[in-house]
């Protein structure tokens, strides 16, 4: 990566971080917090405040990225932070439930995770994009890592409505970062593999097999958000320890699923045994919920189930873009991408929604075994799934110096190209002057014969 590249990348980065640090802070500590709100708001009020961003989220995030290639990356990314710092605002001086509630929906208004992966992407070159979306992704999940233990430790400090105007801050940050750290792209557009496209959205609703990866996404993160509408509140009442404690078990569970995590997906990669591992880490939650809904009320058999589940959700949330990508057609990444991301935000709505009202109707352990059901259809549709190709995606720029790829010009490079041995797929895109690959790893690669043709 060049210099600006990788400033690029960590501040978009770190963009990231501090928005998601706010959000996820509150997982741990909200639901206690808001039962003690005016009016005693039900479980299902407060599942609802907690999953109201994921609806707003869900029907904003893809306008917000389209309309980023009308009015430019950096104007949509200020405007969506500073609707997602209101909502904070909203969410901290609100009085009641319900006012948290508007709060929460207007923060998942701010949706600008799309805008900000195609402002990357006009600023990184082809062959580094996925370097750089991979800062991306180990961002979020440092921050959700840290967020578990320090959202605790911050309530101690300054509370949750301290919590969400420290969020509101953070955002205000980020708007700085953009503003003067963030550089400016030279020229900004359409990317296939990083925007969604309404003209591909048939095609990939269609496949199947992105399909049952979305029910996936929806699934595991609805298990979470209904998790954290009940666990909070079992740990109190079984363990007698006070909220503010609660990172004392956060701490350990998560560095336990990391030790687990790593090898894992290492040895996914290295033995193409994608499919085996993710089918594993789907039993894997199945048995965690399974656990939940039988020791909910017994402490250890909360942390033995916390273990389960975050290891389990560590290998999920780590395989599953990179499966999203292996199966994806080549043009249509970013639209699958896009998909994947809106079921994710649906997920934590009605996790929140259905959590809070299983838990006030039934019970905490109806919670469980509803998010145990999810998980079995789940776990027979990873089982029955193609297994991904063991594939890598290069990209590659064409020459701006060189002359325009007209249609003609393009088929014949794309059929040269599927031609080299170790090619499975390829892609000319002219508009955008870019080549996708995918290209089977176990074959030798001789980069070298792309750049012989690229160069005509």
């Amino acid at each position: 990566m060049t210099p600006v590249e990788m400033r690029a990348t960590l501040s978009l980065a770190s963009i990231y971080g501090l928005r998601m640090f706010g959000m996820f802070s509150i997982l741990p500590i909200f639901a206690i917090y808001a039962s003690t709100l005016p009016d005693n708001p039900s479980a299902l009020m407060i599942g609802l405040a907690l999953g109201a961003y994921g609806l707003t989220q869900a029907l904003f995030q893809l306008p917000f990225g389209m309309a980023s290639d009308k009015f430019g990356r950096k104007p949509m990314i200020y405007l969506g932070l500073a609707i997602f710092a209101i909502g904070s605002m909203v969410a901290a001086l609100a009085m009641n439930i319900e006012g948290v509630i508007i709060g929460r929906a207007i923060q998942g208004a701010g949706a600008v995770s799309a805008v900000v992966t195609a402002l990357l992407a006009d600023l990184t070159r082809d062959e580094h994009r996925t370097k750089a979306m991979a800062t991306i992704g180990a961002t979020i999940g440092v921050a959700f890592a840290v967020s578990l233990v320090g959202g605790p430790l911050l309530n101690q400090w300054i509370g949750v409505q301290g919590i969400f105007v420290m969020t509101a801050f953070l955002t205000l940050a980020a708007i700085v970062v953009v503003k003067f750290v963030v550089p400016d792209p030279v020229h900004s557009h359409y990317h296939s593999d990083a925007s969604a496209a309404p003209a591909k959205l048939k095609d990939v609703l269609k496949n199947k097999q992105l399909l049952r990866l979305n029910y996936g996404i929806f699934a595991l993160h609805a298990a979470q958000m209904a998790m954290f509408v009940v666990v909070p509140f079992a740990i109190a009442k079984s363990g007698n320890i006070e909220v503010n404690q609660h990172w004392h078990i956060y701490l350990p569970v998560l560095v336990a699923s990391f030790v687990f995590m790593v090898p894992a997906i290492i040895y996914a990669e290295k033995q193409a045994k994608v499919k085996q591992v993710f089918v594993g880490a789907v039993a894997t939650m199945l048995l965690a919920q399974l656990v939940f809904a039988g020791s909910i009320q017994h402490f250890w058999g909360i942390v033995f189930s916390l273990t389960l589940y975050f290891i389990a959700f560590n290998v999920l949330e780590a395989s599953l873009p990179s499966m999203i990508s292996k199966i994806a057609p080549a043009a249509a990444k970013g639209t699958a991408m896009g998909v994947y991301n809106t079921a994710q935000s649906l997920g934590i709505f009605a996790g929140g929604a259905l959590g809070g009202y299983l838990s006030h109707k039934f019970g905490f352990a109806s919670v469980f075994i509803f998010c145990s059901v999810m998980m079995l259809l789940w776990l027979i549709f990873a089982y029955s799934m193609q297994a991904p190709p063991a594939v890598k995606t290069k990209m590659y720029s064409l020459d701006e110096t060189a002359a325009e790829l007209t249609a003609d010009n393009a088929a014949i490079l794309k059929d040269r190209l599927t031609k080299l041995i170790g090619v499975i797929e390829a892609v000319v895109l002219p508009q955008e002057r870019t080549v996708i690959l995918k290209i089977d790893k176990s074959q030798d690669w001789d980069e070298a014969q792309v750049y012989k043709l690229l160069r005509g």
